[in-house]
């Protein structure tokens, strides 16, 4: 026979079937408030909080079991929830480009932490939301700012969105710090996911592996920037990086200097989504023709930058380590056969030694001469240890 409602829900809330299901008797009680908010803004429900308790399943012993869960987190409906963290992608151009959730979070929200408040209240404004309460939150306050997000959300319950300028925050924008003191304080954070550049400039880039590297903004000056820029001139793998407009042409000819490969391909996605996109496809080389002096190309705005995979790099690494691996295998089968080892026995050991496949160390194993191989089988002689 079907259980009745009240046994259903309480598996549902609990997580678990009712133990004994119809054998049992419980009592599910439910209940929510919503908390009307009214600062000049009209009656507008603001942050509600469900709470489910389950009392307890009675059982043939007659002990009690008691499992209440408050619910937390957005729904899907738009309805936020208090005491928590919101990190809200925002359009990277496009005033447009922004989910239809995100735009619920932000009208939801008590606070919204903001890297720049004026350019979030004019996003705002452009969608209509009404006027919020904005705390700064950058990379110069940060220290500052975080401890008090953390105490708002943890001490008395407020829900937060954070934004960036354009993009996601957190990525190569202000918000790691906050999800780290989040996460150690247990104060819940919810992706709000959206616009992301990087991602942008990668669909369109047209690369020939799914594999890439994310960089972010290389150091603006010193050793450090150099360091990074010889790694990403020998890293085989496609790359994504950002750039400003100052040193677009620093950042190209830095990866030529450090000998990246002068007709690798690259893709340079300017202005992203706002009025004068472009999207530069060509070599390296071609590239620093395009957007140096006396070319075409114009420096402005902010940059995308897509480093196709090198092709001919990993070519020349994929033959000099196979040259290495035989090196290797030979000295190991020489060695083996000096030892008085069987074929069979050492091929299997420098198998399983240097991970080459076996066909090829066989092959090589019959192409040194016979009699350097012993005619059976046998357990090489262990070092002996002398006792006291």
């Amino acid at each position: 026979s079907m259980l009745p409602r009240h046994v259903l829900l309480a598996a549902v809330v609990t997580g678990a079937p009712p133990r004994g299901a119809l054998a049992h008797r419980c009592l599910v009680h439910s209940a929510g408030h919503r908390l009307a908010r009214d600062a000049g803004r009209g009656a507008r429900i603001g942050r509600w909080r469900a709470r489910a308790d389950v009392a307890a399943c009675v059982g043939d012993e007659g002990s009690a079991q008691v499992d209440a869960r408050s619910w937390s987190g957005d729904d899907g409906s738009g309805v936020v929830a208090a005491g928590t963290v919101y990190l809200v992608a925002t359009p990277i151009g496009n005033m447009d480009d922004i989910t239809l959730r995100a735009l619920r979070v932000l009208r939801g929200v008590d606070v919204v932490a903001a890297e720049d408040t004026r350019r979030t209240g004019l996003l705002l404004k452009h969608h209509e939301i009404p006027a919020k309460k904005q705390l700064s939150h950058h990379e110069h306050n940060w220290q500052e700012r975080v401890p008090d997000l953390v105490r708002r959300a943890r001490d008395r319950g407020e829900s937060i969105a954070v934004v960036s300028d354009a993009g996601t925050p957190g990525i190569s924008d202000p918000g790691v710090e906050l999800v780290r003191a989040c996460a150690e304080a247990q104060v819940p954070v919810v992706p709000v996911p959206g616009a992301c550049a990087a991602v942008a400039a990668v669909s369109v880039a047209g690369l020939s592996s799914p594999e890439w590297v994310f960089i972010g903004f290389l150091p603006i000056s010193g050793a450090q920037r150099k360091r990074q820029l010889a790694a990403l001139a020998a890293e085989t793998r496609a790359v994504v990086l950002y750039e400003g407009p100052h040193r677009i042409i620093s950042t190209l000819e830095g990866l030529l200097h450090a000998g990246a490969t002068v007709t690798r391909g690259i893709v340079c996605a300017r202005e992203l989504t706002k009025l004068h996109e472009e999207i530069f496809r060509g070599s390296l080389e071609d590239a620093v023709a395009y957007f140096g002096d006396g070319g075409a190309g114009q420096a402005r705005g902010e940059f995308t930058i897509v480093l196709q995979p090198d092709g001919v790099r990993a070519d020349t690494e994929a033959v000099e380590a196979a040259e290495a691996l035989d090196k290797l295998t030979a000295r190991l089968l020489a060695d083996r056969a000096a030892e008085g080892a069987h074929l069979s026995q050492a091929v299997r050991e420098v198998v399983a030694e240097t991970g080459a496949k076996k066909k090829g160390v066989y092959d090589m194993a019959l192409r040194m001469p016979q009699e350097a191989w012993s005619r059976s089988p046998k357990r090489r002689s262990e070092p002996t240890h002398s006792g006291d």
